[in-house]
């Protein structure tokens, strides 16, 4: 099994750390906007996505667990799919989620549904994108609903939103179904009001992102 139903959205208030979260289950793997990226692309991570994957590592560690090396290819991944959902809005179709990605881009399109029928539409984008050979697997938190316009994603909330939902938190500390599952690369994606994480079991060859 390659996906969860886990995908979780921001509270109807524009201070993300002040109000209730909304949660709906769903696991993803998220890119971009309309840009061609070439194999080997340097990408870069900026000091709120450095914070959270920070964050990410902090409480891998209060479990006794490993930390994930920083992907290049998977945190381009992560920001690229950030940047589809919210500038091109592919989860407001019917019945698609958040794993869905639009056809402005240079990538297979979807319409991800809560049955997983197009799974594969996530697990190939890193290889759509990037060097990356592996499957990618993604948790995310946001949604492009327009009653959300204008709320500005932060490590914190995203980090306290996983935390909280147990089909993510499986994802970062290696329970239930992830339990002897490795993860060997990580990419992180903030932008506006989305966050993205993305996890690998290959090591990927691209080493880690650039800061900004």
């Amino acid at each position: 099994m390659h996906c969860i139903n886990d995908c979780l959205f921001p509270p109807t208030h524009t201070n993300f750390n002040h109000h209730p979260m909304r949660t709906l289950y769903t696991l993803a793997l998220l890119l971009l906007a309309p840009m061609a990226y070439g194999q080997g692309t340097q990408t870069k991570i900026s000091a709120e996505e450095l914070q959270l994957y920070n964050m990410l590592m902090d409480y891998r560690a209060s479990k006794g667990l490993a930390p994930i090396p920083l992907s290049n290819a998977l945190t381009l991944v992560a920001r690229t799919h950030c940047r589809d959902l919210a500038i091109n809005q592919p989860d407001l179709n019917a019945n698609c989620n958040s794993h869905s990605w639009s056809s402005q881009g240079n990538w297979t399109s979807c319409c991800y549904t809560r049955d997983h029928r197009q799974a594969s539409c996530m697990w190939n984008k890193p290889r759509e994108l990037t060097s990356y050979t592996g499957d990618g697997f993604e948790i995310a938190v946001g949604s492009s609903d327009p009653k959300y316009n204008g709320y500005t994603m932060t490590a914190r909330y995203a980090m306290d939103s996983w935390k909280g939902s147990f089909h993510h938190n499986n994802v970062i500390i290696n329970e239930d179904m992830w339990k002897n599952t490795q993860w060997n690369a990580i990419g992180v994606g903030i932008y506006q009001g989305f966050a993205t994480v993305w996890f690998g079991k290959e090591v990927d060859a691209e080493g880690a992102p650039e800061r900004e």
